[in-house]
């Protein structure tokens, strides 16, 4: 949530800001007009409660001095009754307000750049294994044995969509055999790589109240594309951002332990509401999902810093993978809404010859904290709000299907990364193999 004070004080400012996140002026000019109204009779109560005080110390002296006291005792109830009505008034334009502040995106870092989409998007850097270009499908003509991740996935016998649709509908999936163990094995990984990095590992509730997700930034906006709990004000999450981000809610963090690492594996589910006919085949968009998470708490002066630390991190895993990819700053446009600044990192998907989102990552700065409550003292002891940050590290379903494609082989089989074979004892390839 933005500061209130902020707006107030840098109108022109905010304005363009906000017209670079696709929001109009008039949206602004109402919270302000409506804030300001709201301010107002807060002063009138204020000044009402005074004269109030007055009128009863008045009539106290006169019932001291045995004096007629009525006409004063009515003009009071008739301020009580005035100050009563204005108070219903503050509390329907507090909602207000706070209804309106609550649908306005975060402002955008100043070196983001400015466009409506993706189209204004930049590219950062690429990276790719030193030996890529000689692996089969790398070529500059794509071999006409290269078959997408859930064509590969099905004939190895290692993901059902069918099953998953029967049972649960349409973007569900079971991960079969040596698919479930390869699966399990890139997350294993992840969260081995992110605890070397400092981050604590967490279990975390898959279940949220809808405090959490006004907290970070889902809700109220994004209501629709959740999937809540019948009859309860609950939500299964859509990330493990929620609940990790939400671990300090209402809380003062020692600033000696700042910046604060957390990370999590969780399944995540998502209606995908706004994504209807796109990538409805394969691992790319799901209902239901593994990713594993990465969450920041930093002191202000900190957080550009650690976000380009997390995003290192989240490529690190890739490059340990080695798949290819690269990295993009998102423009005003195509950013999230709670975030200031977003790095997305994309792999290469070679059967599709394009780049698809495999991590996003994402400095808040106050806006989270805001809405949390979450803070620390400075050194003058003084009260701030901690910057927050979050990112993928990664989607795990987009990484095995990264790891489908870029892996296969002529033959169908699929090599599997030197790094997770550890966590597939010793396992060098996915071979078809019967189950049942």
């Amino acid at each position: 949530m933005l500061d209130m004070k902020y707006l107030r004080k840098n109108v022109t400012e905010v304005t363009q800001k906000l017209q670079d996140r696709g929001v109009s002026s008039e949206k602004l000019t109402e919270l302000l007009n409506l804030d300001q109204e709201r301010r107002d009779i807060i002063q009138k109560v204020e000044n009402l409660k005074a004269d109030r005080n007055t009128a009863s110390d008045k009539i106290a002296y006169a019932k001291r001095n045995q004096e007629d006291a009525s006409q004063a005792i009515m003009a009071m109830q008739r301020v009580s009754q005035e100050i009563k009505k204005l108070d219903a008034q503050q509390l329907e334009l507090n909602d207000q307000v706070q209804n309106l502040a609550a649908h306005l995106p975060n402002l955008a870092a100043v070196d983001v750049p400015v466009g409506v989409d993706e189209s204004a998007n930049i590219e950062q850097r690429t990276w790719e294994p030193t030996d890529y270009q000689k692996r089969p499908h790398a070529l500059l003509e794509t071999p006409k044995w290269l078959e997408a991740h859930y064509d590969v996935g099905e004939k190895l016998g290692i993901l059902d969509f069918e099953r998953g649709a029967k049972v649960s509908g349409a973007r569900f999936l079971y991960y079969v055999g040596d698919g479930a163990r390869l699966e399990r094995a890139v997350y294993n990984f992840m969260l081995d790589e992110h605890r070397k990095e400092g981050y604590t590992e967490m279990i975390t509730p898959i279940v949220v109240n809808d405090t959490a997700m006004f907290g970070t930034g889902q809700y109220p906006k994004f209501q629709d594309d959740a999937y809540r709990v019948a009859g309860l004000a609950q939500t299964y999450i859509p990330t493990a951002e929620v609940p990790l981000t939400n671990y300090y809610s209402g809380e003062t963090l020692p600033a000696d332990e700042l910046p604060i690492k957390f990370t999590a594996l969780s399944p995540s589910f998502r209606k995908e509401a706004g994504a209807a006919g796109k990538d409805t085949r394969g691992l790319i968009r799901l209902h239901q999902f593994n990713k594993v998470e990465m969450v920041k708490f930093t002191k202000p002066e900190q957080s550009y810093a650690e976000l380009e630390s997390m995003t290192a991190n989240a490529e690190s895993i890739l490059q340990k993978l080695e798949l290819p990819y690269h990295v993009i700053m998102l423009s005003t446009g195509d950013m999230g809404f709670s975030a200031a600044k977003t790095y997305d990192i994309e792999v290469w998907m070679p059967q599709q010859s394009l780049y698809r989102e495999i991590s996003s990552v994402s400095n808040t700065e106050a806006f989270q904290a805001r809405r949390m409550h979450i803070t620390y003292r400075d050194e003058e002891n003084k009260l701030q709000l901690v910057h927050t940050l979050n990112g993928s590290g990664l989607a795990v379903g987009r990484t095995v299907a990264a790891i489908l494609e870029n892996y296969q082989n002529e033959d169908g089989s699929v090599t599997i990364p030197e790094i997770l074979r550890p966590y597939m004892g010793g396992q060098e390839k996915l071979i078809a193999t019967p189950h049942h």
